[in-house]
């Protein structure tokens, strides 16, 4: 079932709000925990959020029609730097989703996976997806900081809609 583009425009700001919060939460790490190996996929704090920043930069791409961007994940060995990268990101999808109408958020986008593959998906489903992927892995992030001993930022989607409102 569609959603609306305000709905849309709902989630993408609630990313974007979380991400901040556990940039933040990040920022007050040392270097050896940013970087300390929990054995999973992307192995850390940095390589968790490198991983969902990527993601959203590739489906972007994806969104405006730009191509593939490189996949190659970027090197952020300081986290300002991601984060502005990521602030950077975020108000390109804000821009773009500024554009959508409900209408629009049901045209089908034609593009490629990163192993070539074509697909075609509503752009509603592709960024219920981002958010949804973001999600996912910073709920690992939060584990992390709890392992190393941090008290993890709310990050539930009710934590933002009480704070804006």
């Amino acid at each position: 079932m569609p959603v609306s583009a305000d709905t849309l425009r709902l989630q993408l700001d609630y990313s974007a709000w979380v991400t901040r919060r556990l940039l933040d939460a990040a920022s007050e790490l040392t270097a050896a925990d940013w970087s300390r190996d929990f054995g999973t996929a992307d192995r850390s704090v940095a390589g968790t959020l490198l991983h969902i920043f990527a993601a959203d930069r590739i489906w972007l791409a994806r969104v405006l029609g730009a191509g593939q961007p490189n996949h190659a994940e970027p090197d952020f060995e300081e986290i300002a730097t991601l984060r502005g990268a990521w602030l950077s990101l975020a108000a390109e999808w804000n821009a773009w989703a500024g554009t959508l109408s409900d209408e629009s958020a049901l045209a089908v986008l034609s593009y490629s996976d990163l192993k070539g593959n074509p697909w075609q998906t509503p752009l509603w489903q592709i960024v219920l997806h981002v958010v949804n992927h973001a999600t996912h892995h910073r709920g690992q992030v939060v584990g992390f900081l709890r392992a190393l001993g941090r008290q993890p930022p709310a990050l539930d989607l009710i934590a933002y809609y009480r704070q804006v409102g």
